[in-house]
């Protein structure tokens, strides 16, 4: 079966426009899924579901529509005319600028569709999921919470049971402080915190950072939890930069984004590479296959 996904243009004065004009036209992608464009008239890409014309449109404009096309998406999965979404990048201050208080996409998706979700960058060489996402790092302590982690367990573990096809994922968590800690010297957090949430969530660790990530990519473990967003973010950007995907754990139609931005200063020119989104459509595709294939 060959799913139909809905892909947003995101923000179109980045270079959402052109990857997603270059991944329709990959045949890999025509192989695998039929795309639903969602986007503005005129935007530089044949659109099959319009949301607003588009007219040279202003931060707070190009964010506004950036917008309406997730909730355009997002309501032609629910209804079951597509069977996954795939999300071209949005500007954040043009997002707000339009109306939208999320800090991205991965928030808004959940408030959506009333879901609990848990944000996965994911590549062949490692699979990294955030406790905690879009914050301040002053803030950052507070919120690795017990049940923070424990939430972050549960929804890694139906994804990558469900999505992934692993029955007995192994799921490690990554410490929060230097050397987890190191006894208490650098922090109590991962002894009177992470430790019991890891025991209690069934999770490995807590691990220092600078050993996990790398015990991960030699296969020791399925996924890391990352207590904040930067030191996932950081490991799997420079383990798969340009191959790595997006995937919002937890919703009830896949859904998956490059792992990049809008990247503006380069719209237009013709030199974006396209080939994480198509990694994203092409994820997305086979998670709707197997989620299609379970349910039928």
């Amino acid at each position: 079966m060959r799913p139909r996904l809905a892909v947003t243009l995101g923000d179109v004065r980045g270079i959402g426009p052109e990857i997603v004009a270059a991944a329709r036209a990959d045949a890999r992608v025509q192989e695998a899924a039929e795309l639903v464009i969602v986007g503005p008239r005129d935007a530089g890409v044949d659109v099959d579901e319009m949301v607003g014309e588009w007219m040279a449109a202003s931060s707070a404009e190009a964010g506004r529509l950036a917008g309406r096309a997730i909730e355009r998406a997002v309501a032609l999965a629910q209804a079951g005319t597509v069977q996954g979404i795939v999300t071209a990048p949005i500007d954040k201050a043009a997002f707000h600028a339009g109306g939208y208080d999320f800090p991205g996409h991965t928030e808004m998706l959940a408030a959506l569709t009333g879901t609990r979700v848990a944000m996965m960058l994911a590549s062949e060489r490692l699979r990294v999921v955030l406790a905690t996402t879009h914050l301040a790092l002053r803030d950052v302590p507070g919120a690795v919470t017990a049940e923070a982690i424990g939430a972050a367990a549960d929804v890694t573990r139906r994804g990558l049971r469900d999505w992934f096809g692993l029955a007995e994922p192994r799921i490690a968590l990554c410490a929060l402080n230097p050397h987890a800690g190191d006894g208490g010297r650098f922090g109590r957090e991962d002894d009177e915190v992470l430790a019991p949430a890891a025991r209690s969530s069934g999770l490995l660790g807590p691990f220092p950072a600078d050993t996990v990530f790398v015990r991960a990519m030699k296969g020791e473990f399925d996924a890391v939890i990352a207590p904040y967003h930067d030191v996932g973010m950081t490991a799997i950007k420079v383990a798969s930069f340009g191959s790595a995907v997006n995937i919002t754990l937890g919703l009830p139609f896949p859904r998956t984004s490059p792992d990049h931005g809008t990247a503006l200063d380069i719209a237009g020119q013709g030199v974006a590479d396209a080939s994480s989104m198509i990694a994203a459509v092409l994820l997305c595709a086979r998670i709707a296959r197997t989620t299609t294939t379970t349910t039928a």
